[in-house]
């Protein structure tokens, strides 16, 4: 992502709340057994809405993970990021005693709703009760920025902060906000994202979206590259990851587990597959070009993979205009297909995987997904053993983001020592 000599972003920490597990450990032993965690949708008010499948995150105690006084400020999807952030930073080992100055750690989220449940509950008791039982935290808790603002009050980190507001490669984005943040000579960045849309307001929002999938029997809602492809099964949660500068990290003894290498974002407009392709194809060789990787150097890839013919036949498309003949051969994953897409939280769980597959040398399978009907080489059943060194991470939005992630994996994997002291 920077030129040679400059300061470059390394991952050292990862905290994961997602339908697959809470904590990086629960979620990696999910996503390599390519376990299925979509099931019927349990919320409360939402047993009449065709929506009937989705990735719920069963046995989060938000009360057990975050103080009361935060608590009752806070949506349930501000619980998710400040439980991940909190795990990511216990995961690289940094605790107060390690930040020189809180003005050295930032923090930049991505939200593609807000606090729908929160905001609904209040405005239910607007109409029904009056204003005067509306709480003061109803201006806060709904806003895109509140979990951004909630983990740098919790964690007292005073250094530059932000929110990218938008569709699913937000959480890219993200992370390649956080990242240039760093270049830019910014100590430690926690970044990511987590989302909570299955409030029954949230819900019907999400009725809307033609490629939403109302299919009622889980292992058959969600099968990207498929002949049966009939859309995408909605998530909650998502990740947070710790950005340090590679020296700084190296100095306090924490180990690069991956560096963000190269991100690139377009734009091509809502529900507009054929334009995705180019728009895609065009983010992936940015990405590629800003991280001076080759598409050949491109070990796995982690797959958009929105479930729709269209969408789908885009992006494999997409990989094979930007990878070339490379494009037929890497292996390609989407284990969302287990656990739902968590919109703006969706490709941060898919980084947050991509690390873990670099580090045990394994491609996670696609769930539920068996018939591939494209010109891909999608790893399903199990998991595949490989030796993984760059990662390529991939998003498009509902509205029309597209974005592509380049990983590399960290010079603390035990092959890279070798190499470093041959």
């Amino acid at each position: 992502m920077n030129p040679p000599g400059t300061r470059r972003a390394v991952v050292t920490g990862i905290g994961v709340v997602a339908p697959g597990g809470i904590g990086a450990e629960a979620f990696w032993k999910s996503a390599a057994e390519g376990h299925t965690l979509l099931d019927r949708v349990t919320r409360e008010g939402c047993g009449h809405l065709p929506l009937k499948v989705a990735g719920e995150v069963r046995g989060f105690d938000p009360a057990a993970l975050i103080e009361g006084n935060h608590l009752v400020q806070t949506d349930r999807f501000t619980h998710f990021a400040m439980a991940a952030a909190s795990l990511a930073l216990e995961d690289a080992r940094l605790g107060r005693a390690d930040v020189g100055s809180p003005y050295s750690v930032g923090v930049v989220t991505a939200a593609g709703s807000g606090g729908g449940e929160f905001g609904q509950r209040e405005l239910q008791k607007l109409w029904g009760r009056g204003s005067r039982h509306v709480g003061p935290y109803q201006s806060i808790a709904w806003f895109y920025a509140a979990s951004t603002g909630q983990i740098s009050i919790r964690g007292g980190f005073k250094g530059p902060c932000g929110v990218v507001a938008a569709d699913e490669p937000g959480g890219l984005d993200a992370l390649a906000h956080a990242a240039r943040a760093v270049a830019r000579g910014t100590g430690t960045v926690v970044a990511g994202a987590a989302e909570a849309p299955l409030a029954p307001y949230s819900m019907v929002c999400q009725l809307g979206y033609p490629e939403l999938s109302t299919e009622g029997d889980p292992e058959r809602a969600y099968r990207p590259f498929t002949a049966g492809a009939r859309g995408f099964v909605p998530a909650e949660g998502g990740a947070m990851l710790v950005l340090e500068e590679e020296c700084a990290a190296l100095d306090r003894g924490a180990e690069p587990r991956a560096t963000v290498a190269g991100h690139a974002a377009t734009f091509t407009g809502a529900s507009r597959r054929e334009e995705s392709r180019e728009g895609l194809a065009r983010a992936i060789g940015a990405a590629l070009a800003e991280a001076g990787c080759a598409p050949g150097e491109v070990d796995v890839v982690f797959a958009d993979a929105l479930g729709t013919p269209e969408a789908d036949r885009a992006e494999a498309l997409a990989i094979t205009d930007a990878l070339g003949p490379h494009g037929r051969r890497v292996p390609v994953t989407a284990p969302k297909a287990g656990t739902g897409r968590a919109y703006c939280g969706a490709p941060v769980l898919d980084a947050a995987a991509a690390v873990l597959a670099m580090e045990h040398g394994l491609v996670p399978p696609t769930p539920n997904v068996f018939d591939v009907c494209h010109d891909l080489d999608l790893v399903t059943g199990r998991a595949r053993s490989a030796e993984l060194r760059t990662a390529l991470v991939l998003s498009r939005g509902l509205m029309g983001s597209n974005a592509a992630l380049v990983l590399r994996r960290g010079a603390g994997h035990p092959t890279d020592r070798r190499s470093a002291s041959a």
